[in-house]
């Protein structure tokens, strides 16, 4: 499968894929052609986002064939009578000799070139646009010095003015391969909008890349799909789910949709099970038992239609289970856990439960062995969480988001949600899958307990592994996303207010998917 077929835009590629496509595509046409194309493309973006008449654009242009990308927009700007003001940072003596076309091409036009002295005193209300061309894809090395203060006094402009700012390929000073701004002590531009060239990347799309990339557009450059190898990682998208779940037949009954078993809360946790368990039912599933460690309280008050029931009276072996809200640390958890992990076909592991597992090499082997029977494992962990199942920091985890996901579903046989900026779902042998829903709302108690509910709803309404903790991870971040949209949020949003927006968003979704939408 080429990148072509998925979603245009959707496949993503590390830097050294790109690197191998872009040597490739070159190969095969006139010099100069793909720094044309991204200069075309880039300029017709910043068109766009030029809304404040007679005022100038600012142009940072940087060393390498980045720098020479903006040297194409300044060029072609200026010749559309855009007022433009290139600042070179760097050695143009090393620019390649595409780059050194854009260049002269840039001088021989209107656009004014500026050393960094003239923006002393840099007022944002004399700027329409800031174009970054200062490093892309090409950086290594934490930013410091004079283009550090640079990027800083960009940042502080564009906060303080609503000054919109267009990075070329990747903000300057952020990797695209992690998300994360390159050195301990580095920087990096702080973009409204990112034009990136060739094919998407997952820094654009995961940890910090949420918060500095702005709104991303993928500009191919026309490169043909036969340069592009199958993407190792792809973002989620409506369409991957249109088939997942069907409308539902009139003849039918709870025994059609499944049992869920949620096992969990410990004495003065009660409430992570109770969430979970309200999510599954609002999800689809026939029945819903909750089993609790403490003392099982008759019946929930807020949702009677959920079974509260003591936790070893679970049913691990007929039943779709999710273990770990409130399930705490003590023997009889870890008993339980040892149970669900041998009997359950169908489990999804959260909280609690990875901590248990993070401790304990022996419930480590019991998951990586479920595989070998053809069960279901769906483990669902933040960065913290993650760190102790690896033995690492969770600054290690999220240093490369993407491989993390893929260790974890190496180590333990199992398909694993890494929570966060840019969720990640990785399946054995598949390729990742970033998510695109979802919003600081959801950085509160509860949403991880509802999410759990959510995978094993879908488990039980017959979703495979991989698809099911995909769906719930985009249907969790759209429930998120539509209740902000209302006013609903970010901040206060809680738990218990994101299940019925959940139900409303699966309803929905089915409706469109059923209708050809």
């Amino acid at each position: 499968m080429t990148g072509s077929s998925y979603l245009p835009g959707a496949a993503l590629y590390r830097i050294e894929e790109i690197r191998q496509i872009e040597a490739a595509a070159n190969a095969n046409l006139p010099p100069g052609n793909l720094m044309r194309a991204a200069g075309s493309a880039a300029a017709n973006l910043a068109k766009r986002l030029i809304l404040k008449q007679n005022k100038k654009v600012l142009i940072l242009a940087g060393p390498g064939n980045n720098g020479g990308d903006a040297l194409e927009v300044a060029h072609l700007l200026s010749t559309a009578g855009v007022d433009v003001s290139v600042l070179l940072c760097g050695n143009v003596d090393e620019y390649s000799f595409d780059a050194q076309q854009s260049l002269q091409r840039a001088k021989a036009s209107k656009a004014e070139f500026i050393d960094i002295e003239c923006l002393a005193g840099f007022d944002g209300e004399r700027w329409a646009l800031v174009i970054d061309g200062l490093f892309g894809i090409g950086l290594t090395r934490a930013i410091t010095g004079q283009m550090a203060s640079l990027i800083q006094q960009v940042n502080h402009l564009s906060q303080t003015y609503r000054l919109p700012v267009l990075a070329l390929d990747m903000p300057s000073g952020l990797n695209a391969d992690t998300g994360q701004i390159i050195g301990d002590s580095g920087v990096a531009v702080h973009a409204t909008h990112t034009i990136t060239f060739i094919g998407n990347k997952p820094g654009l799309h995961t940890a910090g890349g949420k918060d500095f990339c702005g709104q991303v557009e993928l500009a191919d450059l026309g490169i043909s799909p036969i340069f592009f190898p199958p993407p190792d990682a792809y973002l989620s998208h409506p369409h991957l789910f249109s088939t997942l779940v069907k409308p539902r037949q009139h003849d039918s009954n709870k025994g059609s949709y499944g049992d869920v078993w949620i096992i969990g809360g410990a004495t003065g946790m009660a409430g992570a099970p109770l969430l979970a368990g309200r999510s599954a039912i609002h999800c689809g599933a026939g029945r819903v038992y909750v089993g609790f460690i403490g003392s099982p309280p008759l019946f929930d008050s807020q949702h009677p239609e959920l079974m509260c029931r003591d936790a070893n009276e679970c049913t691990f072996s007929t039943s779709v289970v999710v273990i770990g809200p409130g399930l705490g640390d003590t023997a009889e958890a870890e008993q339980l856990l040892s149970r669900a992990l041998s009997d359950a076909m169908s489990l999804v592991i959260d909280a609690d439960a990875l901590n248990l597992i993070a401790k304990k090499s022996a419930l480590q082997t019991l998951v990586q062995a479920r595989c070998a029977r053809n069960a279901i494992t769906i483990m669902t962990p933040h960065p913290l969480e993650a760190a102790r199942l690896m033995g690492v920091s969770s600054k290690q985890i999220q240093s490369d988001r993407w491989k993390s996901a893929r260790d974890l579903a190496k180590k333990f046989n199992a398909c694993i949600i890494l929570k966060g900026a840019g969720t990640i779902t990785a399946n054995m042998n598949e390729p990742l899958c970033i998510n695109t829903t979802g919003n600081p709302a959801l950085a509160t108690a509860g949403t991880g307990d509802v999410l759990a509910g959510i995978c094993g709803a879908l488990l039980a309404q017959h979703v495979g592994q991989a698809d099911a903790a995909r769906f719930a991870v985009w249907l969790h971040g759209a429930a998120a996303d539509m209740l902000v949209t209302q006013g609903v949020g970010p901040i206060g949003l809680t738990a218990s207010e994101l299940i019925p927006a959940i139900r409303s968003c699966m309803n929905d979704f089915i409706a469109e998917s059923n209708n050809g939408k």
